[in-house]
């Protein structure tokens, strides 16, 4: 395959230091790479240089001509007041490298594409969105301009499970490249056949695996394995070079001279090794009270609803040591409220809640609302003082924050300055202060780099109280959770052993839900108000024009590789057919959309007659 981007000799400083230096990187067609990396390695500085949008410090950047690349941020920005269907026309509109600029072909295009990403309502404001329709519009933003080349940064963040299964197989099915910042090892499972980490421990700043991300895990850890058999070698080798310096050798031999000269690069060797350390996670345990009560939290037919809608009712949970249980349901089913009726932040419509007397319960919040921007790190992570109380015993601050990963020279820094991964860290450091009987997590997992994730697990495993957690992390709730408590429609909960069940029963209910609307069994194109229809032909055509379409595209992109294809440009005969194909195609494309606007307007005119 060849490469669509070539990146060699990348540097990047933030404040002084090195984000990374000297990094290589490749993007060959049809690649689909996952990157990872602990917080603050630049894995987001490093897709912005690679999608054009940033410069290095040092290095080069080559793409291939007129190649059309997307990039979709972690940040999902629109103007609120504008709709789906403006949003998409004008992505296309405004693409100078796009070749679709007229009006008529970009509404076609974006009512197309809307249509595949579940968007039932192309005049909704982008404002009245949830954060998993904003995540999906944001992606349907770069899709419209049908790149070879998209560029991701977490984008499963504010996405649900159902969410998350139709982003991996819009992935899995693309017929482009893509780079995905992720931290979701589920994710990058199911969709990356290359997984690269940008971390400094490594010779290179970078390593690169084929495979899923589990083939990756191991081919890394046999990496550092044989890494630190080639250190405790090299260590082993300098102690003889420095105990034969230390009998003070003349060089004046030629010999004696290379040997010193020698000795000297082997030092250097190790002390490079020794540099690059390995990643800082967060040093997790969280306090338990100790309390031996068999029954924490009974919970009886709870109910709770908000503006006239029904979040859940008929909720039944009972709360021991050892017991964690998972919350699983799409954005705005309730889960974060129950939390809150757990704390008794809220109280519930129906139902009753009894707790066990003088009941601690640590709630981490995923708004982050506990944290003052415009505190210093050392405040918020010690505010009494210089020195914590962790079970029983005096931390000075500076210790404490580097369990966490935060250097002394951060103590003094803003919240707000702090990253999300960061932030994150920061609320686990307190929550892990205050003694629980029950920890209560709504998603602690957002910003989390791979290696705090690891502990965070084995620190959930082993807290002998009981867990209620709502997380979008698969890897996470298969690994912790013993039951999962399923949000499965309005009104409607049950208990289940694992995630497919829960996705299977909302299915079921979907489909009944339908089959009981008795909705129309014709297709779009034959519905209207008076029973008019297109004719047979028509509708056959209709039918099947979208495939066409997005076939006689990408007959249209391979004719557009082959014209720009450098190794003929010299070849006077192949380049005038490569032309000739690439007119055809063209044609055919315009002729389709024509055709595609001509039976909707027929369809339009025939529904409102």
């Amino acid at each position: 395959m060849a490469p669509l981007i070539t990146c060699t000799g990348l540097s990047r400083n933030f404040g002084g230091e090195p984000l990374f230096k000297d990094i290589d990187f490749q993007v060959l067609e049809e690649e689909q790479i996952g990157l990872v990396g602990p917080n603050g390695a630049g894995k987001t500085t490093l897709l912005r240089i690679v999608s054009g949008l940033d410069q290095a410090d040092a290095g080069e950047r080559m793409q291939r001509k007129n190649l059309r690349c997307a990039f979709v941020p972690q940040q999902d920005l629109f103007d609120a007041d504008m709709s789906v269907f403006a949003i998409l026309t004008q992505a296309l509109c405004l693409d100078p490298a796009h070749p679709i600029c007229d009006p008529v072909e970009a509404e076609v295009k974006a009512r197309i594409l809307m249509g595949r990403l579940g968007f039932d309502d192309p005049n909704r404001p982008a404002g009245v969105l949830s954060g998993g329709w904003r995540k999906r519009l944001s992606i349907a933003r770069a899709l419209v301009v049908d790149p070879e080349l998209l560029l991701l940064d977490e984008p499963t963040n504010h996405l649900d499970f159902e969410g998350i299964a139709w982003l991996e197989n819009l992935l899995r099915q693309a017929r482009f490249a893509f780079v995905c910042i992720s931290h979701d090892r589920a994710f990058l499972e199911n969709v990356c056949g290359r997984v690269v980490e940008l971390n400094s421990r490594f010779p290179k700043g970078i390593f690169s695996a084929a495979g899923r991300y589990s083939d990756f895990t191991e081919k890394r850890r046999d990496f550092l394995d044989a890494q630190a058999k080639k250190q405790a070698a090299l260590s082993n080798r300098v102690r003889r070079e420095v105990e034969w310096l230390r009998r003070g050798p003349k060089a004046r031999t030629t010999k004696s001279h290379s040997r010193i000269t020698e000795a000297h690069k082997l030092m250097a060797e190790l002390e490079a090794m020794r540099g690059r350390k390995a990643e800082q996670g967060a040093d997790i345990n969280f306090s338990a009270s100790g309390r031996r009560t068999k029954r924490l939290l009974v919970g009886q037919d709870l109910g709770l609803s908000r503006g006239g809608n029904k979040l859940f009712s008929g909720v039944d949970l009972l709360l021991r040591p050892k017991l964690r249980i998972g919350l699983v349901g799409p954005n705005g089913c309730g889960k974060t409220s129950l939390l809150k009726l757990l704390t008794g932040e809220l109280e519930a419509d129906v139902g009753q809640i009894q707790r066990a007397h003088d009941l601690k319960c640590v709630l981490f919040d995923q708004a982050r609302e506990q944290l003052d921007p415009e505190q210093t790190l050392t405040q918020a992570l010690s505010p009494d003082g210089d020195m914590v109380m962790y079970r029983g015993d005096p931390v000075h601050v500076v210790t404490w924050g580097k369990r966490f990963g935060f250097t002394p020279d951060q103590l003094g820094t803003p919240l707000g300055r702090l990253s999300g991964g960061e932030q994150a860290k920061v609320l686990i450091a307190q929550l892990m202060l205050r003694p629980a009987d029950v920890l209560l997590l709504d998603e602690p997992t957002n910003d989390l780099d791979i290696p705090t994730l690891e502990l965070l697990e084995e620190s959930l495993l082993s807290f002998p109280g009981a867990i209620v957690l709502v997380t979008h992390d698969r890897y996470l709730m298969d690994r912790v959770c013993d039951v999962l408590l399923g949000f499965v429609s309005p009104g409607q909960t049950g208990i289940y052993a694992d995630l497919e069940q829960i996705l299977e029963d909302r299915r079921r209910l979907r489909h009944q839900e339908n089959a009981g609307s008795s909705p129309d069994p014709k297709p779009a194109g034959q519905r209207s108000g008076k029973g008019k229809k297109l004719g047979y032909l028509e509708q056959k055509e209709w039918a099947g024009i979208e495939k066409a379409i997005e076939e006689a595209e990408q007959v249209m992109q391979k004719a557009q590789a082959r014209a720009g294809d450098p190794s003929i440009a010299s070849q006077a005969q192949a380049l005038h057919e490569a032309f000739a194909e690439l007119k055809t195609a063209e044609e055919k494309v315009e002729q389709l959309y024509a055709r595609w606007t001509e039976l909707d307007e027929k369809l339009k005119k025939l529904q409102t007659e």
